[in-house]
């Protein structure tokens, strides 16, 4: 007779976290095991059986048993272990955080782990410690700009609305144009990627003409309608609409959303929309092309055909471009516009009050 197993009772929110642990992906493996053990316990299999089942010893399901009998839930967490003793002071911490927000070397715009280092008295290892606890990267700089449009709330406001409540029996389309891609051919012959090596191209490039795609996404299904020109012109833009107004049913009205260029106020669109009251234009305040969501989709053409593409000619580059748009019309996904009208608000509100803060 060996020695008796105390009985492991769960309680229903034991037992829901214990289940978590096991089947969720990202949880530590370490722990989903812990998690196995004890509920394998609460069914009343012997340490013996379990060890078998889950590939352990029976000492392990032992130790799990008893650590979960004491402390519970929490005794299957890894215990804060022993470590080397910080050696930075709190106050060598701050005067490296202090240095690093309030002021500059003398001979740059920006400190380095060096610069700061010899400033500071302490190693450039200590410097990039403390940087990387507090999220700090001085070699970093990242650019803005702000709307400065008078119309800016009441813009938001409008376009905001039309992606989280669109109107009945319309749709909402996302407008504008990817004016002059080059059409651009390395002047070496690319060496492609091998093991333990990446791809390399030459760094100079030849022109070989340009085009411009004028897109118009739909916010619903997420399908793009295209068409490609030469020039970039208001008449290049009008036969544009002529094909929207081709693909789009009669029954449904338009609503454009569309940026501030020169091309789409003239007077040619101007007498084209008003023979077509259906088509409802609605402009994006000044330097505020991020609520365009056409934009987003441009991102993934460059990124995904155009940035690394090696056209060598104009004619080939577009029609890699209409062959994209037709491989990303079969199986179209949505892009998901989360935030409201006051959220962007708030948010460019505390912006603008942290730019002012500066005094720069």
């Amino acid at each position: 007779m060996g020695r008796p197993i105390p009985s492991l009772n769960l309680s229903d929110a034991e037992r829901e976290t214990l289940q978590q642990w096991a089947r969720r992906p990202k949880t530590v493996q370490s722990l989903a095991q812990r998690a196995r053990i004890i509920l394998a316990c609460a069914e009343g299999k012997s340490n013996t059986t379990i060890a078998k089942n889950l590939r352990v010893t029976k000492q392990t399901v032992g130790k799990w048993r008893s650590r979960f009998l004491h402390k519970r839930v929490d005794g299957l967490l890894d215990e804060p272990r022993p470590g080397t003793p910080r050696r930075l002071s709190d106050a060598e911490v701050e005067r490296v955080l202090t240095m690093t927000l309030e002021s500059t070397p003398k001979n740059a715009t920006h400190w380095s782990t060096r610069s700061l280092a010899a400033a500071c008295g302490l190693s450039s290892t200590s410097v990039h410690r403390v940087w990387r606890a507090f999220a700090l990267a001085p070699h970093r700089s990242e650019s803005f700009k702000l709307s400065t449009d008078p119309l800016f709330i009441d813009k938001v406001r409008d376009i905001v609305g039309l992606y989280l409540a669109p109107p009945d029996k319309a749709l909402v389309l996302c407008v504008d144009e990817k004016s002059q891609i080059q059409a651009l051919d390395r002047s070496q012959p690319i060496l492609p990627m091998r093991p333990g090596q990446a791809e390399r191209r030459a760094h100079d490039y030849k022109r070989n003409g340009t085009t411009s795609l004028f897109a118009a996404l739909d916010t619903k299904t997420g399908k793009v309608i295209g068409q490609l020109h030469r020039r970039h012109r208001a008449l290049e833009f009008r036969k544009f609409l002529d094909k929207i107004e081709a693909e789009v049913p009669a029954e449904f009205d338009v609503h454009l959303i569309l940026d501030n260029y020169g091309t789409h106020k003239t007077a040619t669109i101007q007498r084209w929309l008003l023979k077509r009251p259906r088509f409802h234009l609605h402009f994006t305040p000044t330097s505020a092309s991020w609520l365009n969501l056409v934009e987003r989709w441009f991102a993934l053409l460059t990124e995904q055909q155009l940035r690394r593409g090696v056209f060598r000619s104009a004619r080939n580059l577009e029609t890699t471009i209409r062959n994209y748009i037709d491989t990303h019309n079969e199986q179209p996904k949505p892009f998901i516009w989360t935030k409201t009208a006051d959220e962007i608000l708030a948010s460019v509100a505390r912006f603008c009050q942290r730019t002012l803060e500066t005094g720069h």
